[in-house]
């Protein structure tokens, strides 16, 4: 069953600490070893996300016997809906359990897995990105609507697979804005909408929806063809079709560009 990355900590989990708690917005079964991005945010023990917390956070990786990785990290706050997160980035090499202690979070931090990459079906950093004919304007190859936002977007002229022949850098973006609207799944897709523009040159931006129809009960061919167990989720290329940025489950129109900056500069 394919998971929404939205709001709550139902499908996420969280930790409580005295009057808050520290929830996870990430799919904690797909990060492998390497650079890795750890969203969280803050929410009150009755699961309410706080919306005035900090404008900073800091953070520390440890190993689960409280052994400090690397040095502390920081991360801002990104204010989308349906609350703030803070997306924490590390590098992590070796596979195993480990801790994130986040300040103002609970002493003993919270745990994640960093999985063995042969053990992740979902197209990772560093591997090609399979092509698919994603459904387009002139193809909807039985997927109805091919774009659940009102109005549509415009990231169904040409298909996937087309895009990576270009020889220009993709954006792709798979989410149902139409099911998560109070999630993240619409807010990413507007973030996507309102940054396209500005990188309409240098990258191709295409989109596919996760269900064939408005029953959502069959998931659409092209989430199957990157085995992807949650959503939204956005796949970012080079040149050549090498995955270079994967963001999972929630971002803001600043972060958004930031990661793409990043992957245009590689």
């Amino acid at each position: 069953m394919l998971a929404a990355c939205s709001g709550g900590g139902s499908s996420t989990g969280g930790v409580a600490t005295g009057e808050n708690s520290i929830i996870q917005r990430f799919r904690p079964d797909v990060i492998t070893p390497g650079d890795i991005r750890l969203p969280f945010s803050l929410a009150s023990r009755t699961a309410e996300f706080i919306t005035d917390g900090p404008d900073e956070l800091r953070a520390q990786i440890t190993d689960l016997d409280g052994n400090a990785i690397g040095e502390p990290i920081t991360a801002v706050r990104r204010d989308v809906t349906p609350g703030p997160y803070y997306a924490f980035l590390t590098t992590i090499t070796e596979p195993g359990f480990y801790s994130i202690v986040v300040e103002t979070g609970p002493a003993e931090g919270a745990n994640f897995e960093v999985t063995d990459p042969s053990r992740v079906a979902i197209p990772q950093v560093g591997s090609l990105l399979p092509g698919f004919d994603t459904p387009t304007v002139g193809d909807a190859a039985g997927v109805d609507p091919i774009c659940t936002r009102e109005p549509d977007c415009e990231f169904h002229s040409i298909t996937l697979s087309e895009a990576l022949a270009t020889g220009k850098p993709v954006a792709y973006f798979i989410g149902t804005p139409a099911y998560c609207a109070t999630g993240s799944c619409t807010p990413a897709l507007e973030a996507l909408v309102e940054a396209q523009p500005d990188y309409a040159d240098d990258m191709v931006f295409v989109h596919a929806e996760v269900w064939t129809d408005t029953t959502a009960s069959v998931l659409t061919p092209a989430v199957e063809a990157v085995s992807l167990p949650f959503e939204p989720a956005l796949f970012v290329t080079d040149a050549s079709g090498t995955l270079v940025e994967r963001i999972d489950g929630l971002w803001d129109t600043t972060e958004l560009r930031e990661r793409l900056d990043v992957a245009l500069a590689r």
